[in-house]
């Protein structure tokens, strides 16, 4: 009976290890007081993510704080996060940029219960996200892409990241999450044959003059914000190198959306494109052939993110047969009314 007791006794002090752990703000606050100086500063939880999110408060001004999942971002991968923002902010281009520390370091290193994480501390983006940009928003922002991707094209980072090509946005995904299909073989057959035929048309460009430097690869709304015209970017966590279309990909797949949801018309969303273009021309050029390319490359901006989602715990919920159906439903909708060469001609002669 007493050796009964002790057994359970014993379990109970087990203390289990985690995978993921939410970090408490007071601690957070704690930590940021002391390493940025900023005495009295706040710290709320906003949002979880690829990475936590907290708004930060010291002296009435914001901050952001971010916390990378473990062994989801290197060491030298948030400080090449930094170097580029940094660049980028010296350069006028106008973006929530990272702030050192009292010791001069920019990643900080926190000891979670799952292992070490790191995190950055950045200048807050004023405004507010705007799914449908008026004409003076979308030339700032069609000028604030091109200044990024002019550092973007020149920069050398210490760690190069990762490369956004045919490899990571349409084959490897597709093995991550060929898993997850097996009450959906048609679903998984749909999406193979889709990314077939984007492969095949990617291959046939001749993509010796396609611009490459560092790719944002979210410019969505969710990922920029206006304040009157004013923008500015953000969340920077999935950059890596490619081509600098890609970045024009992700915004134009935002407004082929806005069109299937029935919050813009065709015409409307032909329009703003056009302006976007047009002020991303202002300051550097993009060429037919590459515009001509985004109906191709728009396949490997869903599979890239599709074969993120297991190793994320966040998204297992997104990888559940029914959720799985309704994306590879939307999926075919957009394959069917843009990813085809008349879209590919509308595009080149913008």
């Amino acid at each position: 009976m007493l050796k009964g007791l002790h057994d359970i006794f014993v379990a109970m002090k087990q203390v289990f290890t985690a995978s993921y752990s939410t970090l408490g703000e007071a601690a957070l606050a704690a930590f940021i007081t002391t390493n940025y100086d900023m005495p009295g500063a706040k710290c709320k939880f906003l949002v979880r993510g690829v990475s936590d999110t907290y708004l930060v408060t010291a002296d009435s001004i914001r901050y952001i704080f971010r916390v990378y999942r473990c062994e989801q971002r290197t060491l030298t991968q948030v400080q090449a996060e930094a170097e580029l923002l940094i660049a980028l902010n010296n350069k006028n281009v106008p973006v929530s940029y990272p702030i050192a520390a009292t010791d001069g370091s920019y990643a900080q290193k926190l000891q979670a219960p799952e292992g070490e994480r790191y995190a950055m501390l950045f200048t807050y983006a004023v405004g507010k996200a705007i799914n449908m940009p008026g004409t003076g928003q979308l030339q700032h922002l069609g000028r604030a892409m091109a200044g990024f991707h002019n550092v973007s094209s020149t920069i050398q980072l210490s760690d190069k990241r990762w490369t956004f090509d045919i490899e990571t946005t349409l084959t490897g995904p597709l093995e991550a999450i060929k898993f997850a299909f097996e009450q959906e073989q048609e679903s998984y057959n749909l999406l193979t044959q889709i990314a077939g035929t984007a492969r095949e048309k990617l291959v046939a460009f001749d993509s010796t003059n396609f611009t490459m430097g560092y790719c944002h690869f979210d410019f969505l709304p969710k990922n920029f914000h206006f304040d009157g015209d004013k923008v500015t970017l953000f969340d920077f966590d999935f950059f890596g190198y490619g081509w600098l279309v890609n970045d024009i990909m992700t915004f134009w797949i935002h407004l082929c959306w806005e069109v299937l949801f029935g919050r813009v018309t065709e015409n409307q969303a032909d329009n703003a494109f056009a302006v976007f273009i047009a002020a991303y021309r202002s300051i550097r050029p993009v060429s037919g052939t590459e515009l001509s390319a985004i109906p191709y490359l728009a396949p490997g901006f869903w599979l890239f993110y599709l074969g993120f989602y297991p190793t994320h715990d966040q998204f297992y919920p997104l990888l559940q047969p029914a959720a799985l159906k309704m994306r590879v439903d939307f999926i075919c909708r957009m394959e069917e009314k843009y990813w085809n060469d008349a879209t590919a001609q509308k595009l080149s002669i913008i």
